[in-house]
């Protein structure tokens, strides 16, 4: 049994760690991605025929690389956000579709709140007029009993309401299949994603990319925002358009902004946000962490083992295939 493992995360984390073991125990050759970058589809579809399973971060699985995969029985997302997969090709191959939910939700909402504290407190600012040999005590805000909306009220979503309780917030949030007894529960408004964008001092994103997700916040609900709020993004970069926040930013008709994702990846050197001084840039780093990392990987494993021995493998994405398998038996 041979697995390529193409994401990156994994690879520098999981091969000589418990996750790694886990798979090589199990009698699994393992192939990393040495190249240091997300594999696109040409580096994909010369290689993949050879492989019985695939580890997945950022790289492009798409329709051609999938088919290509005759002898691909999981595609094993190391993370929760799938849009990288063509899935219903998977399905359609009878191949497993799994990833790691619950892997990185304290690790994404420890990282929301601190990129929140940066912008309130202009601490990343702070630090770069230091190193500039300047002294520039910029005035910032506070977080206390401020409004704070949050797009996407999963488990990802609820952990950033119960830090941001902490700071007395006052939470509104949104989301298609909003949990109503969790917001009852948790003095969390539901609202809709207009009064969001009007009422929030901070707005946080916190939904997966889809087509009905794509450019959610556009320059008509960026254009609701008031000139002294925030808006952070640790999901995926194609639920903002970029474009128009980067207007919004240079026009200063927004107080700032924290991304850590981006509509392309790695960005590019010329994207006009590397001159803002309103914005906060991290790498897609989120959901990076020792403990996340672990935890995602462990999971990973135990999926990639199950589907090479035979087994429905956990955290199933495309259950269609275990039907279809049951339906056939």
């Amino acid at each position: 049994m041979r697995i390529i493992a193409a994401s990156l995360s994994f690879c520098k984390f999981g091969l000589e760690s418990k996750p790694g073991q886990m798979l090589r125990d199990a009698g699994i050759e393992i192939d990393a991605n040495a190249s240091g970058k997300k594999y696109l589809e040409e580096d994909l579809l010369p290689i993949i025929g050879q492989y019985d399973g695939l580890i997945t971060g950022a790289d492009e699985v798409t329709r051609a690389v999938i088919e290509k995969g005759s002898h691909l029985r999981i595609i094993a997302k190391n993370g929760v956000g799938y849009d990288n997969i063509h899935v219903p090709t998977a399905t359609e191959q009878g191949i497993y579709v799994t990833f790691t939910p619950g892997a990185v939700e304290q690790t994404v909402a420890d990282t929301t709140i601190g990129l929140i504290l940066d912008l309130a407190r202009n601490i990343t600012r702070g630090h770069k007029s230091i190193h500039g040999e300047g002294w520039e005590r910029i005035r910032g805000t506070e977080m206390w009993e401020k409004k704070l909306g949050i797009i996407g009220l999963g488990t990802i979503g609820k952990n950033v309401a119960h830090r941001a309780r902490g700071f007395n917030m006052e939470i509104f949030a949104h989301d298609p299949f909003i949990d109503l007894d969790y917001c009852s529960q948790n003095g969390v408004k539901s609202v809709d994603l207009d009064e969001i964008f009007k009422t929030c001092d901070y707005i946080t994103i916190h939904c997966l990319l889809n087509e009905a997700t794509r450019h959610l916040v556009n320059e008509e609900r960026l254009a609701m925002m008031k000139p002294s709020a925030y808006l952070i993004n640790t999901s995926r970069g194609g639920v903002v358009d970029e474009n128009a926040l980067i207007k919004f930013l240079e026009e200063k008709k927004i107080a700032g902004a924290a991304l850590d994702v981006f509509e392309k990846e790695p960005l590019p050197k010329d994207n006009p946000l590397l001159k803002l001084d309103n914005v906060v840039l991290t790498p897609h780093i989120a959901g990076y962490s020792h403990d996340a990392n672990l935890k995602a990987g462990v999971m990973v494993a135990e999926s990639v083992i199950a589907a090479l021995q035979g087994k429905v493998p956990p955290h199933l994405l495309n259950k269609e295939v275990l039907e279809k398998e049951q339906k056939n038996g």
